[in-house]
């Protein structure tokens, strides 16, 4: 089975594996996990930013980041398909008290005139206000869309103008950097705080990082403990993680060199199209009918290969660590079969 569906599904390498075996651990609560002070060094210092801390997941160290920046009541400014909006479950809500504001967005990026009314509205004491403000690079659910740098630099500019927070939910920012020729540490300036995956693209198992100063990061520990987040021996997974920043960062050029073969391959499919243009490693096809997503995707399910569902009409395979270039001569070859009796 060739899966598609998600570069969360990535399995650990041999040599990830003997670097978790051997990984030297003591207990991260009592900030004795020498592999795990080794990764958040080594990931503050790729980012640009004092310090770094080890948490489970993406979505926990968002609302970590959220919880940080807002009190119950406040806002927080989201384009409206981000992460944070449609997949962590009402977290800023149901965690920190906090509301909102979604924003419309063209590849995942909101325009400059929405957001300036509502950073440059005049506060009142019977509005909510806004303390937060959460960009996705790139953004997944616009198909791996890479924010363009002047863009974000301007809507930052009005955000630190009003005192608002800037967090960047930087799952794939290192899919971004790469999409961009920039450094990653060019996409994360200017942003108050950072969270990137390392269990997406780069292929480990497990966790992610978030970044910020050495004060806010002192804080996010707090929050991490609260949130059940607290790890003992971790440097296992830590291990992973450090082999991931280390070998696995160049890499992901050949994953979005393979998402563009899939691309030419669904557009010269007639009745199909693709949902925006192809940046990194992800592509969403967006069918004509789109009753017919349930039987594509069980005719691509029958043929050995899994694709995910992003709505009515629009499914999504995504390139990684685990497939290669048979892989994806055999993957067109299995979307053309499925799609041809459609």
């Amino acid at each position: 089975m060739i899966d598609l569906r998600s570069d969360t599904v990535t399995r650990p390498t041999a040599e990830m594996r003997r670097a978790m075996a051997t990984a030297e651990v003591g207990d991260d609560v009592y900030g004795e996990d020498p592999t795990v002070r080794a990764l958040e060094e080594r990931a503050a210092g790729i980012v640009g930013l004092e310090a770094a801390l080890f948490v489970p997941s993406g979505s926990m160290g968002n609302q970590i980041a959220i919880n940080l920046a807002t009190s119950p009541g406040d806002e927080v400014l989201a384009e409206e398909g981000s992460h944070v909006v449609l997949y962590e479950l009402g977290a800023m809500a149901a965690i920190s008290g906090a509301q909102v504001k979604t924003l419309v967005g063209v590849g995942g990026l909101p325009s400059q005139e929405d957001v300036r009314p509502i950073l440059s509205a005049p506060p009142e004491y019977d509005i909510s206000r806004v303390r937060l403000f959460v960009l996705e690079n790139s953004h997944a659910h616009a198909g791996g869309r890479v924010l363009p740098l002047a863009a974000v630099s301007e809507l930052q500019t009005m955000a630190q103008g009003r005192e608002v927070a800037l967090h960047l939910d930087g799952a794939r920012v290192f899919n971004a950097a790469h999409a961009l020729g920039r450094d990653v540490s060019d996409l994360v300036s200017g942003f108050d705080s950072v969270m990137f995956c390392l269990s997406k693209g780069l292929g480990a198992p497990v966790g992610s990082m978030l970044c910020g100063s050495a004060s806010f990061i002192e804080e996010a520990r707090v929050i991490r403990k609260r949130l059940g987040g607290g790890m003992r021996q971790v440097g296992i997974l830590a291990a992973a993680g450090l082999w991931a920043l280390d070998h696995h960062r160049e890499r992901l050029v050949d994953d979005h060199r393979r998402a563009q073969r899939i691309a030419v391959c669904l557009s010269e499919l007639p009745g199909m199209g693709l949902s925006g243009e192809v940046e990194t490693n992800m592509v969403i096809a967006e069918l004509d009918d789109p009753s017919l997503d349930r039987a594509f995707l069980q005719g691509l399910h029958d043929r050995g290969l899994l694709a995910g569902s992003m709505g009515p009409g629009r499914v999504r395979f995504v390139t990684h660590l685990d497939v290669d270039d048979s892989d994806l001569d055999a993957a067109c070859d299995k979307i053309r079969e499925a799609w041809k009796p459609l």
